[in-house]
C-alpha cells in the first residue's frame, strides 16, 4: 500500500473518492489538475505540523506562553533548585544538630513539582491538540474555545494517563517478579550467585534492556491515546486500544516521532540543566549569562514541545486516512456547503488520501 498526501489547492481541496457529496457549484475532482504527491514519512508529518503552527502562529504562541513556557522553565531550573534546597537543608540540620531530616518536608517540593508538571503538561496537550485538529481542516482556531476545551478533556486525559501508567507498572512488576523467581530458583538448586560478577551484571542489563524495549513498544502503540481523548472524547483504557488499532501499518513513523522528539527534548533538558547548575542560586541567578541561558533554553524547549504535540495530532489524522476513516469526516465538511475565504493559502483544509495499489 502506498501512502500519498496531495497538497491542497488555493481555495478548495476536493476528495476524489467522494464525488457525490460535493456541492453543485464546486468542480468535480476529475476535472481538476493532478496534484503532486509524496511518500508519507517522518518529514511529511513534521512539515504538516509546521504548516499548521505557522498558519496560526499567534494562537499557538499564546497557548505556549500559558502552558509550555512555565513547563519548560521548570524542567530546566528544577535540578538546580532541588540542589540548592538540599544544601540549605543540610546546613540547617547541621546547625540545629538534627540527626535525620524531616521526610515529609523533603518530599513536599518534589510532589508539588510533579503535580505542577502534570497539570501544565495535560493542559498543553488538550489545548494544542484541539487547535491542531481544527487547524488541519482549515476551521477557525481561537484562543478561548481552545481554553474551554480544556474543561472537557482534562479529567479524561487524567484517567487515560493513569490507565497507561497502571499497565506499564504491571508490566514492570511482572518483569521484576520474573527476575526474582529466576534468582531464587537458581539459589534453591544449590548454586551460589555472585552479585558482583560480570555474568550477573550482564544478565541484569539484559533483563533491563528487554523491559525497555517492551515499554517502548507499548509507547509506540499508545502514541495517539491523548489525541484520541481530545478528538474523540474517549477516556480510560479505550483510547489505548483505539491508538493500538490506528497505528497499525504506521508503527515505524510512530517510533520515529517518539525517538526524534524524545532524544531532542531529553538532550536539550539535560544539557541546559547541567549548564544552569554552574550558577550560584543567590548571586548567579541575577547575572546576564544565567538569564540568557534560561531564555534560549526555555524558548527552544517550548518550541520542541509545541511541535511534538502538533505532530502527534497530524499523525493521528494520517492514521485515520490509512484506515479509511477520514473520508466520512471530509464528507461532512463538504456537506455543510459553506464558502471558504481564507486569508492565507496555508489555512485551507488539508486532505489526506491513501491510495491502494
Amino acid at each position: 500500500m502506498t501512502k500519498s498526501i496531495p497538497k491542497p489547492s488555493t481555495l478548495v481541496t476536493a476528495l476524489s473518492s467522494l464525488p457525490t457529496v460535493l456541492p453543485p457549484h464546486r468542480p468535480h475532482p476529475a476535472t481538476m489538475a493532478a496534484i503532486p504527491a509524496h511518500t508519507l514519512n517522518l518529514c511529511s508529518v513534521l512539515s504538516e505540523a509546521k504548516r499548521i503552527v505557522n498558519a496560526h502562529s499567534r494562537h499557538f504562541l499564546a497557548l505556549s506562553v500559558v502552558f509550555l513556557l512555565p513547563l519548560s522553565f521548570s524542567l530546566i531550573i528544577y535540578p538546580t533548585l532541588q540542589l540548592s534546597l538540599t544544601q540549605i537543608d543540610v546546613v540547617t540540620t547541621q546547625f540545629f544538630i538534627v540527626d535525620s531530616p524531616d521526610l515529609r518536608q523533603s518530599l513536599t517540593i518534589p510532589l508539588l513539582y510533579i503535580l505542577f508538571v502534570y497539570i501544565f503538561f495535560l493542559g498543553a496537550i488538550a489545548t494544542i491538540t484541539y487547535s491542531t485538529f481544527h487547524g488541519f481542516y482549515g476551521r477557525p482556531v481561537r484562543f478561548f474555545p481552545a481554553m474551554k476545551s480544556l474543561g472537557f478533556s482534562f479529567f479524561p486525559l487524567v484517567s487515560t494517563t493513569i490507565a497507561a501508567q497502571l499497565l506499564l507498572g504491571l508490566i514492570s512488576l511482572t518483569f521484576l517478579l520474573f527476575f526474582v523467581v529466576i534468582i531464587k530458583t537458581v539459589e534453591n538448586l544449590g548454586s551460589e550467585i555472585d552479585y558482583n560478577s560480570n555474568y550477573f551484571i550482564v544478565f541484569c542489563a539484559f533483563v533491563a534492556a528487554v523491559l525497555c524495549l517492551v515499554i517502548i513498544y507499548f509507547q509506540v502503540n499508545w502514541s495517539l491515546a491523548c489525541v484520541i481523548v481530545v478528538a474523540e472524547s474517549k477516556w480510560g483504557f479505550e483510547p489505548l486500544w483505539r491508538s493500538s488499532y490506528l497505528v497499525k501499518g504506521m508503527r515505524s513513523i510512530s517510533l520515529s516521532l517518539l525517538l526524534f522528539f524524545g532524544v531532542l527534548i531529553g538532550f536539550w533538558v539535560w544539557m541546559n540543566s547541567n549548564n544552569v547548575l554552574h550558577f550560584d542560586a543567590v548571586g548567579g541567578w541575577r547575572s546576564w549569562p544565567f538569564v540568557l541561558q534560561m531564555v534560549i533554553g526555555t524558548s527552544l524547549l517550548t518550541l520542541l514541545l509545541l511541535h511534538n504535540t502538533a505532530s502527534s495530532t497530524v499523525f493521528y489524522m494520517y492514521c485515520k486516512a490509512l484506515h479509511g476513516e477520514l473520508a466520512t469526516e471530509i464528507a461532512e465538511e463538504f456537506a455543510r456547503e459553506y464558502v471558504s475565504l481564507p486569508f492565507d493559502d496555508q489555512k485551507v483544509p488539508h486532505i489526506v488520501t491513501v491510495v491502494p495499489t
